[in-house]
């Protein structure tokens, strides 16, 4: 049953006028418009929504909340960073960023924040090289 049903997933924001800036001007989503329970939504690719809540305090997460899969990481950066995005880098035990990109198994991933402070992360797939 839910694996064949759209997915929504939901973002708290508590400037909606700025969070919807970033997402549309920086980010390049398409608005799918305002709900009546003050969410507004952007459509996202295979059928998913992304939705920003209004909330009254920051209730972010110190995870990542959502993640693109892109087919190029470095050209997604690129395009990323000339609308203005700023990316994180890390130097963790197990989680090394070089130039915004850590690999990790089967994927490349590089993250960002939105303006609400929830991390947001755009990946690329790695050919299995079997």
């Amino acid at each position: 049953m839910l694996a064949d049903a759209p997915m929504t997933t939901i973002l708290p924001v508590t400037d909606m006028q700025r969070a919807r800036s970033f997402y549309e001007r920086q980010l390049g989503l398409k608005p799918a418009g305002a709900r009546a329970d003050g969410k507004f939504t952007y459509e996202c690719g295979g059928g998913a929504l992304l939705a920003l809540f209004p909330r009254s305090e920051a209730t972010r997460a110190d995870h990542t909340a959502v993640s693109f899969r892109v087919a190029d990481i470095g050209s997604a950066i690129a395009q990323l960073e000339g609308r203005g995005v700023v990316f994180e880098d890390y130097d963790l035990p197990g989680l090394k960023t070089v130039e915004h990109v850590c690999v990790l198994g089967a994927e490349k991933a590089a993250w960002f924040r939105d303006t609400e402070g929830n991390i947001l992360c755009i990946h690329e797939d790695i050919a299995d090289a079997r």
